[in-house]
C-alpha cells in the first residue's frame, strides 16, 4: 500500500461519518481515528509487520509535509546548556549517509550552515532529508547509523557560537 492510497483512505474514512477504521493486509496495519464534533482531527498509524527475522519497532506517520528539525534549548541547566538540540520531526531509520558508499552528512567537529542536510530519516520506504535549522558547530551526534528513531528523539548537539 503506497502514501496516496493511505491519503485516499483517509480521506474517504474522514467523509464517511465513522470513528474508526482499522485494517489489516499481508504485512501492514492501519488504524485510522477521527472525532466527530466540530472538527475533524486524523490519527493515522501504519505499522509495518515483520515479515521474517528479527522484529522492527512499529512506525506510525502521519501522512503530511515532513517539517525539518527544530532546534530546542536543553532545559537542563549543565555544560550542554549552550548548545542547541536538534530533534528528529518525524519516526523511521536514522542515517548519517545518502547510501552506503558515500560519505557521511555531517561529523562531530563539522561546522553546519542553515539548510545544510544532516542526516536521513528513512520512514515507509521515503527517505527525508533533515536540515539544519540554526549555523554551528556539531560537538555530539546522539543517534547510531542505522537506528530507529522516535519522533522528537534528540539527534545532535550544535554550538550556535
Amino acid at each position: 500500500m503506497d502514501l496516496k492510497e493511505i491519503q485516499n483512505l483517509i480521506k474517504f474514512v474522514a467523509n464517511s461519518g465513522v470513528a474508526e477504521v482499522k485494517l489489516e493486509m499481508d504485512d501492514v496495519k492501519i488504524t485510522i481515528r477521527t472525532t466527530l464534533e466540530g472538527n475533524v482531527t486524523e490519527t493515522t498509524y501504519v505499522q509495518q509487520l515483520p515479515t521474517q527475522g528479527a522484529l522492527q519497532p512499529a512506525q506510525a506517520v502521519i501522512p503530511q509535509a515532513v517539517p525539518v528539525a527544530v532546534p530546542v534549548e536543553a532545559p537542563a541547566p549543565s555544560e550542554e546548556s549552550k548548545y542547541v538540540i536538534i530533534k528528529s520531526p518525524i519516526i523511521g531509520t536514522f542515517y548519517r549517509k545518502p547510501s552506503p558508499d558515500k560519505p557521511v552528512f555531517a561529523e562531530v567537529g563539522s561546522t553546519i550552515a542553515k539548510g545544510d542536510v544532516l542526516c536521513v530519516i528513512e520512514a515507509m520506504k521515503l527517505f527525508n532529508e533533515i536540515e539544519s535549522e540554526i549555523s554551528g558547530k556539531i560537538v555530539k551526534i546522539l543517534v547510531d547509523d542505522m537506528s530507529p528513531v522516535e519522533f522528537d528523539q534528540p539527534l545532535f548537539l550544535v554550538d550556535p557560537s
